[in-house]
């Protein structure tokens, strides 16, 4: 028996062509049909990028190149963008129709690789996946087919680091997080390779990823596919911090990991946290008389309809730093199965005193409707998208729009992560609370 997912958070495999979009001066070309990627586009982007939104090359697959094949339009495509688009890299990337019928994309790329064209190719086809994972089968066929040619030995250069943390577009404060992971790792001593957004080096950062010492994983699950790969291939070892760090506790509890991992200087680290958290603390200091002044005015309980890296970052920042207690969280990203019962662990010792209730749900509007028949009558806040505006309305609760889609805010390089990000948070929450007593 067939049943409808409503709201879903995530879009196809196809979606992957935000990440190549998120690189510096890259263009994807999609072999696909009409408007896929705009469609992808509606749903996750926020800004076309160098060549995103209505600027890809597409070959819009119609029924001729169903019959007859689509690979000599798929050609004519590519030398196209190679005369139109002044790019540093150009992935291809296919839908649905044509993986069905089987199109040689690897044959057709291979051609442009030969001559020593930027390119690469990877199999995206809609039905194949979702967006978090063709993310890191994105990833890898670039590293495979475009940065390994530039391998040179298999000297490591101490101190650097690849980073795969948020997926770009798919976390609408995908470049403000990946800017502040960046500072807070070269604050305690690193050389970062963040890879995507505006503090990136683009092409030139890449090709030093298997050069790295070691690798980065700030996720739940996705991007540790690619970890392992680098680690078969290069040898490079990777330390995994499973959530997104938010606010003085965590950040300062991933740093301390990272440092261990690799071995840092214990000085240079200590003195940086100490900076950082003396600055931190100051303004939630600072805050102590509006919590005490509005205490009957803020919420009290909160709900998160999140992917599970933000999930855990906001429920143990709410929780352990702003005292807002958990209601039932839904984890709305299609966790694979293996990986469930780690999340599961780190809900239930989400505190020393307190456990958290979660349900692994890509349906929102069951999620929705569970939360409309809660009789807690405590004010709440809602964790969410732009899909729950109606549902807190109607319950009386606070919105903070953090996963797609993010109509009714402007981002640009606002985020949630590390010191700063703990910060922005409170100003988010506690700002919509004020704006009840205009």
């Amino acid at each position: 028996m067939s049943k409808f997912i409503e709201q879903p958070r995530y879009s196809c495999a196809l979606g992957a062509q935000q990440s190549v979009i998120a690189i510096k001066r890259a263009a994807p070309i999609l072999h696909s049909g009409p408007g896929c990627g705009d469609k992808i586009n509606r749903l996750l982007g926020q800004g076309e990028g160098y060549a995103g939104g209505n600027t890809v090359p597409c070959t819009n697959v119609s029924e001729f190149e169903i019959v007859f094949g689509g690979e000599a339009k798929l050609g004519n495509v590519i030398e196209g963008a190679f005369k139109v688009i002044d790019a540093d890299l150009y992935v291809v990337l296919t839908g649905c129709t044509s993986d069905i019928i089987g199109d040689d994309i690897a044959q057709v790329t291979s051609t442009y690789q030969e001559q020593d064209k930027p390119i690469a190719y990877v199999e995206t086809g809609g039905f194949k996946s979702n967006n978090y994972v063709s993310h890191e089968t994105v990833v890898k066929g670039i590293i495979d087919q475009y940065v390994d040619k530039f391998k040179v030995g298999s000297n490591k250069i101490t101190g650097l680091v690849n980073v795969f943390a948020t997926i770009p577009y798919q976390d609408a404060f995908w470049n403000g997080n990946l800017e502040e992971i960046k500072r807070i790792l070269e604050g305690i001593g690193l050389r970062v390779n963040i890879l995507f957004g505006a503090e990136s080096q683009g092409i030139e950062e890449w090709k030093t990823i298997p050069q790295a010492q070691f690798n980065i994983v700030v996720n739940a699950w996705a991007g540790l596919g690619i970890a392992k790969h680098l680690e078969s291939k290069y040898g490079t070892p990777y330390t995994h911090f499973p959530y997104l760090p938010i606010g003085g506790l965590e950040t300062t509890k991933f740093l301390r990991q990272v440092a261990s991992f690799g071995g840092l200087d214990s000085v240079t680290v200590d003195a940086f946290i100490k900076k950082e958290e003396e600055k931190f603390y100051m303004h939630i200091e600072r805050m102590a008389d509006f919590m005490l002044e509005f205490r009957y005015g803020l919420p009290r309980r909160f709900y998160t309809l999140l992917d599970a890296s933000y999930a855990i970052g906001f429920s143990k920042y709410l929780l352990n730093e702003l005292g807002i207690l958990p209601a039932k969280q839904f984890i709305i990203d299609d966790t694979p199965l293996e990986i469930q019962a780690e999340i599961q662990e780190q809900f239930k010792t989400i505190s020393p005193f307190r456990s958290a209730e979660i349900s692994f749900n890509i349906d929102a509007g069951a999620i929705q409707e569970e939360i409309r028949k809660d009789g807690s009558k405590n004010r709440a806040l809602i964790i969410g998208s732009a899909w729950e505006r109606d549902l807190a309305k109607d319950i009386g609760a606070d919105l903070l729009i953090v996963s797609v889609p993010v109509a009714y805010r402007l981002i640009l390089n606002c985020g949630y992560v590390g010191y700063n990000g703990g910060l922005r948070v409170i100003e988010d929450i506690y700002g919509k609370s004020l704006d009840i007593y205009r």
